[in-house]
């Protein structure tokens, strides 16, 4: 199981520094560590792998036919990324192959004089143009194989860009929910380890095709010497390219089996390096645990690598064998035709110079066609990623959304995700208007977040419909939509919003990816999330990395990371705000001004849908939902919903009270909580 770029593996092994190494796995083939940390097995069962009637199962014939095909996909790509490097290489390979051919016919030439009856000094001088003609085939030679080098070098890495980048501008434009289906998302992980491969390939190819323009050369002057020479050829090739195909797919196969088990290990090491992880990891010893599981399920992937080793000794000595045999007949074959007198003794010396060197290329390209073929079946994984991801693509078109787009509706709208036996979201309806602040709240899992998916167009309904309105009577509904113009319009606080590890300027001006940076407004957004201050004392600034671990490198709280989000949002400025628990690191006076922020918001004519556990806030909000088991059960201000008996906001309302010793009286209200004081919780979707 070798593997480079991406692909490249954490040594891998199983633990267990207090047991045999053969009681790490039970008699099922689970590991403990697979068993206590993931529940079971992390190896792929072969009848889920999707294609393992394809490219798996090829045989040399069909591999032969799909080589070509995959090649020309790669110099395709070479010729849109750099058409004159892509020329050169081409024309070096043909010329190289040229040259070889004029050498073995130079060759031939000097081997007839020196051979010929006469003094040998006479044969000497005859031999002398032909001599002259070898070393400015050498020289010619070498001179195409800098230029090649030179222009694959030039070229490989436009074609490696350019079909990484087409592979991930695809997974961008994939919709949510087919992320959800595990069917769907596995395919596109493993699209990700063949984004070098196209690189690889071409570097192959034009290896390969060195080798074989020079085999197919010295094959044209054999059969110009006698036709029985090429049979000869053939025989010693076919054994080492069968072994090729068959160590190849055997190898492939091993990786696909073992992808999540090797995803694992390289997270179980990751996060040993995790700053956010440092704590548990020494106080509460969870690196003991992390470690035993690295190395039992590394001893694991260390037996599939002997696995492996025997068989490619196996296969090695098979092809090895075979090739012999045909190498050991075929100078049989030509000893008897000298000795016959059917072959001239400058062709049989000809035909030996021929074989000796071919049989050296061979070697090569047994080497390079079963890095290519292996390269091919990981390029494969990447094309049909890129076509799945495609085939799911979010819809570059659509209906325009109202200009202005005042407010969106959600009427009677379900939906369940891919796999789930229970909807998460049922029958809800609501609305959500500029200028106003509306309050969803619930307990964990009621379907708040996949609600606000919903609003921002990442998921579309399975029932139900979620209208876009602008001026009365202009209204579009989302799946009709320019899904662009929809994210246009929308920006997101989610509680676990990704932290950047990049400067503070990036972290805040991303909420814009697609427009040039404004410092200004960049500024102005930081001042708005009160972080501003925090960022200028940084040492470095704006400039400065929040990540631990770069050269200028700070690290940050949870605290200052929520106000870098809530700068980010800020700076996107979008006319619906979604947000998501935009305070829980907060403390209660950032808290506070963090509140009277989204308020400032909805007064500048922003729509802010506010996603929430602290009831603090939803007091002041214009209209509150109350969500329980993905169906909207009360709705209301603050004030009606109080005055519910027994209502579910109200209950909840009442036990946050209860914490202060506040009695639950008309006209109560929470203050902020202390930091911590109310759990931080949300549901999983």
């Amino acid at each position: 199981m070798t593997s480079a770029g991406p692909r490249r593996e954490a040594k891998q092994g199983t633990h267990s520094t207090a047991q045999p190494e053969d009681t790490s796995e039970k008699t099922d083939g689970i590991s403990n560590a697979e068993r206590e940390l993931y529940g079971g097995r992390l190896r792929w069962d072969q009848t889920y792998v999707q294609y393992e009637g394809a490219l798996t199962r090829m045989r040399f014939g069909q591999m032969a036919a799909a080589l070509p095909r995959m090649v020309g996909m790669v110099l395709r790509t070479g010729w849109e990324a750099d058409r004159r490097a892509l020329a050169g290489v081409v024309a070096a390979q043909i010329g190289q192959g040229v040259t070889a051919a004029w050498g073995l016919v130079a060759v031939n030439r000097v081997l007839t004089q020196l051979f010929a009856d006469g003094p040998t000094a006479d044969k000497l001088r005859d031999a002398l143009p032909s001599l002259v003609v070898l070393a400015v085939v050498s020289v010619g030679a070498a001179l195409l194989a800098a230029w090649s080098t030179a222009m694959s070098g030039r070229l490989e890495p436009q074609v490696e860009r350019a079909v990484s980048a087409r592979y991930y501008a695809a997974v961008t434009r994939v919709e949510v929910e087919a992320t959800e289906r595990p069917e769907v998302q596995r395919v596109l992980e493993a699209g990700k380890f063949g984004t070098d491969s196209a690189r690889s390939m071409l570097r192959l190819s034009v290896g390969v095709g060195n080798v074989l323009i020079g085999m197919v050369a010295a094959a044209v002057v054999l059969v110009s010497l006698h036709w029985i020479l090429l049979p000869m050829l053939l025989a010693i090739a076919f054994p080492k390219g069968w072994g090729a195909v068959r160590s190849a797919r055997r190898d492939y196969l091993s990786r696909l089996n073992w992808v999540d088990h090797r995803r694992a290990i390289s997270s179980l090491l990751a996060y040993l390096t995790r700053p956010h992880a440092a704590g548990e990891i020494r106080v509460h010893a969870a690196g003991e645990t992390l470690l035993n599981g690295y190395e039992e399920m590394s001893r694991q992937t260390e037996a599939e690598q002997r696995r492996l080793a025997r068989a490619q000794a196996q296969t090695d000595l098979v092809a090895g064998g075979l090739a012999g045999l045909a190498s050991l007949a075929c100078y049989g074959l030509l000893w008897w035709l000298l000795a016959a007198g059917g072959l001239p003794l400058a062709v049989g010396g000809t035909a030996v110079i021929a074989i000796r060197t071919s049989t050296e290329r061979l070697t090569s390209l047994v080497q390079q066609v079963n890095r290519l073929y292996e390269e091919l079946l990981f390029l494969t994984d990447t094309k049909h990623a890129t076509e799945l991801a495609t085939e799911h693509a979010i819809p570059h078109t659509g209906a325009p959304l109202p200009a202005p787009a005042r407010a969106v509706h959600v009427e009677n709208v379900s939906y369940t995700y891919p796999g789930a036996e229970t909807p998460a979201l049922k029958g809800v309806s609501l609305s959500v208007h500029r200028g106003k602040v509306t309050a969803l709240v619930g307990a964990n899992g009621s379907g708040k977040t996949t609600l606000t998916k919903i609003l921002a167009g990442l998921l579309l309904p399975a029932e139900g419909s979620v209208w876009w309105e602008g001026e009365p009577g202009e209204r579009v509904e989302l799946r009709d939509a320019d899904r662009t113009q929809v994210f246009a319009a929308v920006g997101l606080l989610a509680q676990d919003f990704p932290h950047w590890e990049m400067t503070a300027a990036t972290n805040i001006a991303i909420g814009v990816g697609d427009r040039p940076r404004d410092m200004d407004r960049v500024k102005e957004a930081a001042q708005a999330a009160d972080v501003h201050a925090l960022i200028e004392a940084l040492p470095h600034g704006y400039g400065s990395i929040v990540f631990k671990g770069y050269e200028r490198g700070v690290q940050l709280s949870g605290g200052q990371w929520q106000k870098l989000g809530t700068a980010r949002s800020r700076y996107r400025n979008a006319p619906f705000f979604l947000v998501d628990e935009p305070t829980s690191a907060l403390d209660p006076h950032a808290e506070i001004a963090a509140f009277e922020g989204l308020w400032s918001l909805a007064g500048q004519g922003h729509a802010v849908v506010l996603v929430t556990h602290r009831l603090a806030a939803t007091a002041k909000a214009d209209h509150i939902y109350v969500l329980d088991r993905g169906q909207v059960v009360e709705e209301g201000t603050h004030d009606q919903l109080m005055g519910v008996n027994d209502g579910l906001y109200r209950g909840m309302f009442a036990a946050q009270a209860a914490q202060y010793g506040l009695p639950l009286t008309p006209g109560t209200t929470l203050p902020a909580p202390r930091n911590g004081s109310t759990p931080r919780h949300e549901e999983a979707r």
